[in-house]
């Protein structure tokens, strides 16, 4: 009976094998269709700061940083600059005709904003009626302080004066000119300046601003350069007409599409790069296309369920992802790989056997490097987390593709290639540390390299150094900052009240302080909403100062002139917050008011001019002691939060070792540290050579040598598994090499995080290729062919 169970058990197996080989299938199935779907309208983000960690416990601090961008997301501002005002004109007509012409041609991506003009005529109408609530702290202080007799005069001499001051309503309804010189200063603040032609005058030349709106999402762009080129031929247009003027381009789109662009051609790069690396090599190990086309599918299925998982459990996938995906090319090969190596020389009918052989070392390869990968999503980083989840979810498809599938569609036989015996070969004159002289020697080599070059490494956490736009792009966009007087997004004041009129008389509190440290020279300007709604209290107090000085100017000019002068009517009621935002008047502050936080609202208030020295501190100091105002600066507080996750994920790094060696010596027992001393050295070498290129250590330096840890601990496995074995040496070249050349194309990229990761591995993967020959077991000789360990 025993006898007759045995033949029977294999069967079972296969029986088994099969059906599990037909949910695989099935499953390929369902992401076939889903990727058919996916890629007829392609769900792709290429918004940069989704690497960035979200805001931790502070919803108000997000609100508000989320409003700031979105205000600006699909803003465009072109600048045209020269010194004569007529070649200025002629430019804007050039320009705006170009514009217009391709939008009639199908190139329809840009809205011009309303003029200046017309939205001044608008905002003006209703703010008028509440224009003796309306004073500028210069004009509240001239009030209060100059006699009335003096008023009356200035008054009276602007009446009859030879030119006659600009008015904007009838004289008696504001003999004192207070409503024009309100509007002044507003359109000072606000960057709105503009002569009689509506040019800004600025650094001796005359400018024409030109506003324009994305029509679509500025992170909606499909990786092809459409916006800079109509830009850049309007232009030419506008150069053509008036040779010598300047043109400034400034917005988020214009950075957006230049990531997507950059992205978009990286993925082409680094994946057809990866994937022809891999094939090459393939070929020149087996020479068959079999071997060829089954690790291509391999790949294929690995990067297709991959998006598709991503897809579905955020809703779309970035643009970062996809090129850090492509890279996992020179990873999930090695599976495949490893199983034609072994099939080298190998009936066919062995293959099941070999398979039971395989799936040791390939689940534990798979575990380790999985490991690796999850440890990127330990990070706040939302980009970082579909990264881990895109690379494990694609190691595991290729995976069981591999073990599903190539036993099945592998009936071949794959023959010994002339390449295959040499690179297998080398193994055996490869040096193995076989006694203490050769340890000494190697680790006085590792002491040269390494202390010296740890001694020069210095941690680099500041945001900036990620920034990947064009430096062209970076100047312009500081030009037309400097010229227009924009606020920065990443530094403003947080202002919080129970409800909008505490805000606002926090925000008046705030706001004289800037305008003192404003008038020493110590900052630039500020934008609040405050300067345009002033509290219901300020409003009140400004219309009785307004009355007052006014009956007396009027009752005094009624002597001199001999006519009754009485005062115009005005509304009697302050201008409230809800009908100031619903009004075209909030356009240039709308963005400032976050409405309801948490139990109660917020505004901010942005500052501009901030390179000056210490005007960061300036502006922090302003916040001190006014209840419910806090100074924040973004940049600073990430860069922070990258700093803390840089320290904790080298702990989690260090952490990681010591649990990939307990699982290593479960299996391996007293062989485990041949297994992870290679990579661990390949480590503190990598660090070392950063040090002695003068590369600073960043988050993703970290984050790569956990990939690092997951993926060099494989190299090991394979060689302490099938000890002696020319067929594991084999797989560990030709997937060390793909590998390598894979994160050595990543190290090419001009986005910097993704060139951390890159020169990281390029150094390390290629490092722990040298070094764990010289840490294998001597060779088993047994008939087994090293499938035990001993």
């Amino acid at each position: 009976m025993t006898e007759s169970a045995t033949p029977d058990e294999p069967e079972r197996r296969l029986r088994g094998w099969r059906w599990l080989a037909l949910a695989w299938l099935l499953v390929l199935a369902g992401v076939a269709w889903h990727q058919w779907g996916f890629w007829q309208s392609p769900r792709i983000d290429s918004d940069i700061l989704a690497l960035l960690p979200q805001e931790a416990g502070d919803p108000a601090v997000d609100d508000a940083t989320r409003r700031i961008a979105g205000n600006s997301s699909r803003d465009v501002v072109v600048m045209l600059g020269a010194e004569d005002a007529d070649a200025v004109l002629r430019a804007r007509d050039a320009f705006e005709g170009a514009i217009q012409a391709s939008a009639q041609q199908g190139v329809d991506l840009l809205v011009a904003e309303r003029s200046p003009e017309d939205w001044f005529s608008q905002a003006r109408e209703v703010l008028a009626p509440h224009r003796d609530r309306l004073l500028t702290p210069a004009q509240r202080q001239h009030l209060e302080q100059t006699p009335a007799d003096a008023l009356a005069e200035s008054a009276l001499a602007a009446l009859y004066g030879p030119m006659g001051a600009p008015r904007l309503t009838e004289w008696r309804s504001d003999p004192l000119g207070l409503w024009p010189q309100w509007w002044q200063a507003q359109a000072t603040a606000s960057g709105m300046a503009l002569d009689g032609d509506g040019l800004l005058q600025a650094e001796d030349r005359h400018w024409a601003v030109l506003q324009f709106t994305l029509r679509e999402s500025a992170f909606k762009l499909d990786g092809e350069r459409r916006l800079q080129d109509l830009l850049d031929a309007a232009s030419a247009a506008a150069k053509a007409v008036a040779p010598g003027v300047q043109v400034l381009k400034a917005g988020v789109p214009l950075h957006a599409e230049s990531a997507a662009v950059q992205a978009n051609r990286e993925v082409n790069t680094i994946g057809w790069g990866s994937l022809a690396a891999v094939l090459l090599l393939v070929w020149l190990a087996f020479r068959s296309l079999r071997p060829l086309l089954l690790v291509a599918l391999s790949l294929l299925v690995g990067c297709a369920v991959a998006l598709t998982v991503t897809v579905l459990v955020f809703g779309k996938v970035h643009l970062l992802t996809l090129i850090f995906g492509a890279s996992l090319v020179g990873v999930a090969e090695d599976y495949g790989i490893h199983w034609f190596a072994s099939r080298q020389g190998e009936p066919k009918a062995r293959r099941w056997s070999l398979l039971r052989h395989l799936l040791p070392g390939l689940w534990l390869a798979l575990l380790t490097s999985a490991m690796a990968y999850l440890a990127l999503g330990l990070a706040p980083f939302p980009g970082l987390r579909q990264m881990a989840l895109f690379s494990v979810v694609g190691l595991a498809a290729a995976f069981l593709t591999v073990i599903f599938g190539f036993p099945w569609l592998d009936g071949g036989e794959v023959r010994t290639t002339a390449f295959s015996r040499w690179l297998g070969g080398t193994l055996a004159s490869w040096p193995r540390l076989a006694n203490r002289r050769g340890g000494l020697v190697l680790a006085a080599v590792v002491l040269l390299v390494a202390v010296p070059g740890l001694m020069q490494v210095r941690g680099n956490d500041d945001l900036r150094s990620l920034q990947s736009s064009p430096p062209e792009l970076i100047a312009q966009q500081r030009d037309v900052g400097r010229l227009l007087g924009m606020p920065s997004p990443a530094q403003f004041y947080l202002v919080q009240g129970r409800d909008a009129e505490e805000v606002l008389q926090r925000e008046e509190h705030l706001v004289a302080r800037l305008r003192d440290v404003e008038a020493k020279g110590l900052v630039g300007g500020h934008r609040a909403l405050s300067d345009w709604l002033p509290s219901q209290r300020q409003q009140e107090n400004d219309a009785a100062l307004t009355a007052r000085a006014e009956r007396e100017v009027l009752a005094r000019l009624s002597v001199a002139t001999g006519e009754t002068l009485a005062r115009g009517e005005f509304v009697p009621r302050s201008l409230t917050l809800d009908t100031f935002l619903a009004s075209p008047a909030a356009l240039p502050v709308r963005h400032l008011w976050l409405g309801e936080v948490g139990q109660g609202v917020a505004s901010v208030v942005m500052v501009n001019d901030l390179p000056r020295p210490d005007a960061l501190a300036t502006f922090a100091a302003q916040a001190d002691g006014i209840e419910g105002v806090r100074w924040i600066d973004r940049t600073a507080d990430i860069s922070r939060l990258l700093q803390h996750y840089r320290r904790m994920m080298t702990g989690l790094l260090l952490a990681g070792v010591v649990v990939v060696f307990g699982v290593l010596a479960v299996r391996y027992r007293g062989q485990a540290w041949r297994v992870i001393t290679p990579t661990l050295l390949a480590g503190v070498l990598t660090v070392a050579l950063l040090g002695w290129l003068g590369q600073p250590l960043q988050l993703f330096n970290v984050l790569a040598l956990m990939l690092l840890l997951g993926m060099g601990i494989d190299y090991g496995i394979f060689l302490v598994e099938h000890r002696g074995d020319a067929s594991a040496w084999l797989a560990v070249c030709v997937g060390a090499a793909s590998t390598w050349l894979s994160f050595g194309l990543l190290g090419l990229s001009a986005t910097p995080a993704l060139r951390a990761f890159g020169l990281t591995l390029l150094f390390g993967i290629g490092l722990v290729w040298l070094l764990s020959p010289l840490f294998r077991p001597p060779p088993d000789h047994s008939p087994t062919n090293g499938n035990t360990v001993a």
